[in-house]
Order: structure tokens, then C-alpha cells, then sequence
């Protein structure tokens, strides 16, 4: 019996999969594609959760609409008119220092000495090998900005600025370092020729994007397009893929099919050993990466509660505090509470604190609330209360991850056809995801209009 022929065939449903479906359906609506997905939903790390009038997120809790490749996956959603935005010049951010929020903007977070200090980035050499955040960051700038460098990347990767490394989570801020010897210097050559292209790009910051009913609406949308059990299969593992005379082969538990282009849009552990089992692929360079699990605790409180107007804030690891941070939801998106009520989701662990994660729900709960009151006026204990865990990790791109990118650019070279993109390829963000599954579709179109292009039958004159 053979086995069903695709155009496409596509390795799960997250936010990157049904990315590159929808991509591919919008330019080429006459592909033959399949999505695989072991799960009974499409979303993969995204999911939001109702309750009692409360909407909080397990993963993404938004992202910034200054990326066309998300707005077009908006737009091919049907989500545009369901779109919430919180602008980043409307809200303040918050750092936690001393023991107290200190709002980002406005106060004078860092001494004159150390101002100072960040200009020695001008004649500070690039900094050799493949440093972490940490060591990178006092080299270049001093380390009197650590404890902010701290909160961005926990805020980020949930990460340890001591492992995960420069050339991992900046490559861009490490390409301006080498090829213009300092950052400062390498930041206003690329202001100067975007204002002589008039593609100047800082006329103002960009705003927190997210949906009525959360961020699993937008996984909702693009799914929705794609018929089930003919376009997109749920509770199917994908198990093996092998490369064939004409394309791929992939195998689940009860299914074969066959494919000309493959694309593997996992989460990059759950990818790994998939592309490391394809018999002509070289050996992976890591056979993991590290993931840091985050516990998002959800709390509503009445109206008597006294939360700091803004985003939220983050805690770097020197304050000693229980939760990485916190955002204050229904500032930003006012549905996320019941009338009278406000939301703050908490997030606790990461990978400095995987142990916390190992506690109840209710003693979750106790510290997360014992913390926040010492930061904010808050009533005895909360009206709602949830703690959110996710199914995986985030990735963290430590030592060796550049090396793995290099190992995936090289297979995709070798091997026609295939298409690695996902959740900790060049990136965690929902706008790193959509770019690279821009890229996988545009690789896949390229493709099939050369393929048109040899076939296409010259006429005969005589």
C-alpha cells in the first residue's frame, strides 16, 4: 500500500507549524500539506486559561507589533479586529532594587561613575570566544548594570546571565561589537545609513499585542483554516523520518506519508532526536539544551489593592526575591478581570530555581503573596488564585547553542527538501517564531517556482 503524497508535510502545530501552513496556503493555496500534532490541540507552549472572569497565560503573554511577519499571521488568522494593544510609552516598567519598584524611566537607577563607564565600550576590543551575558556584559559596560542585564534576561529566558551566552541570546549586538570594534559605535553607523535610506525605524516603541480572549486565540485562528484529518492530524507523533529518492518519508505509530519538502517545527528538544536519527545527518553538536520551567501564579484582587500602574516588573537574582517578577495584567488589558477585580501573574522558577517548582499549589500561593505584599499594598489574601504549569521548558541558549545553529544551517544545506524551524531555533519569541517560519515557507516557495521553471515545456518553431 502506498503511502499518502504531500507537497508539504509539517512536524507540529505550535505557533511555527501552523505558521509556515498558513504562509504556504495564502502564496500557494494549491499545496498539498499536512500538519502533524501529538497533541489534541494546536498551540503547542501557548495557552491561555479562563476562570471565574480571569484570563491568564501558561506561556507567551503577548508580543510587540513592530514585526510584519506577525502582523501577516495576524492578518491570514482573522484575528484584527480581536487585536489588544498596550503601548510601551504608555506603561511603566518596573525594576525591583532595595527591596523596592523602582520605575525604569524615571528614576536615577544608575550613578554618574557608571554612565560614564559604558562609554568605555568605545575602546574596549571585541571580547574573544563565546562569553556569557554576564562576563560580556561587564566587560563592555561595567557591572553596575548587571542587576538590570539580570532582569531582561529573566524576563526573557527565565535564564541565568551567568550561563547563557552573548553570542546566543544578542548574535546582533555581537556583530556590531566585531565588525565595528564597539557597540556604541557599531549602533550609530546603523542610525546614520538607515536615515540616508529614509529607513529610520525609531519614531516611537512599540506596543504589547495580544487578543480578547487570550494568546491561544491566535493558535486557534490559524488552525482553524486547516481541515481536520485532511490538512492538520491531532494525537499523532511523528517517529522517524527518513530521506527518500524522491523527498521524505515520515512514520507515526499507525501512518506513513510521503512528502517533497519536510519541515520539523518543534521545540528544539523534541526536534533533535528526530534530525539526529536521519541516516546521512551528522552527528548534533549538543544532543540537548538546558530548559528553564516557569510556574505563572494567578491572582486577582478586589479593587482595595494598591498595584503600581504599568506593565509589571522583574526582581534580578541580588534582591533575593521568591518571584522572577511579575505583570500586571489587567493594567495592560483591562478584560483580563472581572468588574471591580485586578490580575497580577507571578512567575516563579526559571533556571536559577527549579526547586520551587517542586512545591503545592497553596504553598505556591503563600509565597507568591508574602513577596508581592512586601512590594505593594495588597489585601490579606486574594479573591482568585491559580498556579499555571507548563507542559515544558524554555529553552536556554548557553554554551555550544551557536554551534548548533551552525549544525542545523549545514544539514538544511545537505539535505533537499528540509526545514528546521521552532520554539528555541534562533530565538523564543512569538516574532522570532513567525520570522523563522517566513523564512522555511520562502525557502519552500523558491523552491517550487525553480521546479516550475525547469519543467516548463519551451515552444517548438520552426
Amino acid at each position: 500500500m502506498s503511502s499518502p503524497n504531500y507537497d508539504v508535510l509539517i512536524i507540529g502545530a505550535g505557533l511555527s507549524g501552523l505558521s509556515v501552513a498558513r504562509f504556504l496556503r495564502d502564496k500557494r493555496p494549491q499545496l498539498r500539506l499536512l500538519v502533524l500534532e501529538k497533541n489534541n490541540r494546536p498551540g503547542g507552549a501557548i495557552r491561555s486559561h479562563s476562570e471565574e472572569g480571569y484570563l491568564a497565560e501558561t506561556g507567551a503573554h503577548g508580543f510587540l507589533d513592530n514585526c510584519l511577519e506577525s502582523r501577516v499571521i495576524v492578518h491570514l488568522a482573522g484575528l484584527t479586529s480581536e487585536m489588544e494593544k498596550a503601548k510601551l510609552a504608555d506603561f511603566v516598567r518596573y525594576i525591583c532594587l532595595d527591596s523596592k519598584l523602582n520605575a525604569i524611566i524615571k528614576a536615577p537607577l544608575v550613578s554618574w561613575p557608571a554612565k560614564l563607564r559604558v562609554l568605555a565600550d568605545l575602546w574596549k576590543k571585541p571580547l574573544p570566544g563565546e562569553p556569557s551575558v554576564a562576563d560580556w556584559i561587564s566587560y563592555r559596560f561595567g557591572r553596575a548594570l548587571l542587576p538590570f542585564a539580570d532582569a531582561v534576561f529573566t524576563g526573557t529566558y527565565a535564564g541565568d546571565i551567568d550561563r547563557l551566552a552573548i553570542d546566543g541570546v544578542m548574535p546582533g549586538v555581537r556583530a556590531l561589537e566585531r565588525d565595528s570594534g564597539s557597540v556604541i559605535r557599531g549602533l550609530w553607523k546603523k542610525r546614520r545609513e538607515a536615515k540616508r535610506k529614509g529607513d529610520d525605524k525609531t519614531k516611537g516603541l512599540p506596543a504589547m499585542t495580544s487578543f480578547r480572549a487570550g494568546m491561544g486565540r491566535l493558535a486557534q485562528g490559524l488552525a482553524s483554516a486547516l481541515e481536520a484529518n485532511r490538512e492538520i492530524m491531532y494525537g499523532t507523533t511523528a517517529r522517524a523520518v527518513e530521506k527518500t529518492d524522491s523527498g521524505w518519508q515520515v512514520e507515526s505509530g499507525s501512518n506513513s506519508f510521503s512528502c517533497r519538502h519536510l519541515v520539523v517545527a518543534l521545540p528544539i528538544n523534541q526536534a533533535l532526536p528526530l534530525l539526529a536519527a536521519i541516516r546521512e545527518a551528522e552527528e548534533p553538536p549538543l544532543a540537548s539544551v538546558p530548559e528553564a520551567r516557569i510556574a505563572t501564579v494567578a491572582l486577582g484582587f478586589d479593587d482595595t489593592a494598591t498595584i503600581p500602574f504599568g506593565f509589571g516588573y522583574l526582581a534580578p537574582e541580588s534582591e533575593q526575591r521568591f518571584a522572577l517578577g511579575a505583570l500586571f495584567s489587567s493594567h495592560m488589558f483591562p478584560g483580563r478581570a472581572p468588574l471591580g477585580h485586578q490580575l497580577i501573574e507571578a512567575l516563579v522558577g526559571g533556571r536559577r530555581h527549579p526547586e520551587r517548582l517542586e512545591l503545592s499549589d497553596e504553598d505556591l500561593i503563600a509565597r507568591v503573596c508574602q513577596d508581592l505584599a512586601e512590594l505593594m499594598e495588597l489585601p490579606p489574601s486574594p479573591s482568585f488564585a491559580r498556579v499555571l504549569r507548563p507542559d515544558s521548558g524554555i529553552p536556554q541558549l548557553e554554551a555550544g547553542y551557536p554551534a548548533l545553529l551552525s549544525w542545523r544551517k549545514e544539514l538544511q544545506a545537505a539535505m533537499e527538501g528540509l526545514h528546521v524551524c521552532g520554539f528555541g531555533w534562533q530565538g523564543i519569541g512569538i516574532n522570532d517564531m513567525t520570522k523563522e517560519a517566513w523564512k522555511a515557507a520562502r525557502a519552500i516557495l523558491t523552491r517550487e517556482l525553480e521546479q516550475e521553471e525547469e519543467q516548463e515545456v519551451k515552444g517548438v518553431y520552426f
